[in-house]
């Protein structure tokens, strides 16, 4: 005689989808600035936020803490990842030394795929608004996209993926300062530094291309540094 087998009830499932869509919505959340630095990241009150379930929200958090956008403290919970303008220095310099070598490499490596989407991805930034909305203006996500899509141009034809992968996670982390600059960009063309950055890289003019890139990233740095002096902000010295 065949046996039932029973099977045990192990509880509610996560979905994956509901666990996808928590995670890019606190995330953008936190990228944005929506979600301050240090804030406590309740899951009840995200979940109601986000229509999804408090599992979904738990698992979004802790694939953030990885990424350096949330911390989780013993008996704590989670919360939002303090910034500081020591942190944000010691990003720009390492994010420098790396595209730096992403760079020298592509114009080495790169073919005409690269310099197509070079052009592909500077025309779509141009056409694009930087500051969106009426009243209090915020930063476009459509010129988010286009930029993050830029500069991974740059450095696809280096030829690494560990190169092109490890540049796309510090990019990824000074999303959250860079949010604070776009008020406070007085002073810059950035069409101009683009376009400077696109000729040098057509030109396959090594050294412009570096000095180009690393010249408009810490002119960003700058800005961000002038935008928490000036707001007081959350952002700590180091």
């Amino acid at each position: 005689m065949e046996r039932a087998i029973r099977v045990e009830d192990s509880g509610p499932q996560i979905s994956r989808s509901q666990a996808s869509d928590a995670y890019e919505a606190i995330r953008g959340g936190i990228v944005s600035g929506r979600h301050a630095p240090d804030k406590k990241l309740k899951i009840q009150d995200l979940a109601n936020e986000l229509a999804v379930s408090p599992g979904a929200v738990r698992e979004a958090l802790s694939r953030l803490v990885p990424e350096q956008l949330v911390v989780s403290r013993d008996q704590r919970g989670f919360s939002v990842a303090p910034l500081s303008i020591g942190d944000l220095e010691d990003l720009t310099d390492l994010r420098c030394e790396i595209e730096t070598i992403c760079l020298r490499r592509s114009v080495a490596y790169g073919d005409v795929n690269w310099e197509v989407g070079i052009l592909a991805s500077a025309h779509r930034l141009r056409v694009t608004q930087l500051m969106k909305g009426e009243g209090e203006l915020l930063v476009n996500p459509s010129w988010v996209k286009a930029h993050a899509t830029f500069h991974t141009a740059l450095v696809a034809g280096c030829g690494s993926r560990r190169l092109i992968a490890l540049h796309a996670q510090l990019y990824e982390q000074s999303e959250r300062y860079r949010g604070l600059a776009a008020h406070y960009e007085t002073g810059r063309d950035i069409d101009h530094e683009h376009q400077r950055i696109v000729d040098m890289a057509l030109a396959r003019d090594s050294e412009g291309l570096v000095d180009a890139t690393l010249s408009h990233m810490r002119a960003t740095t700058r800005s961000i540094v002038q935008a928490v002096k000036a707001k007081d902000s959350t952002v700590g010295p180091a």
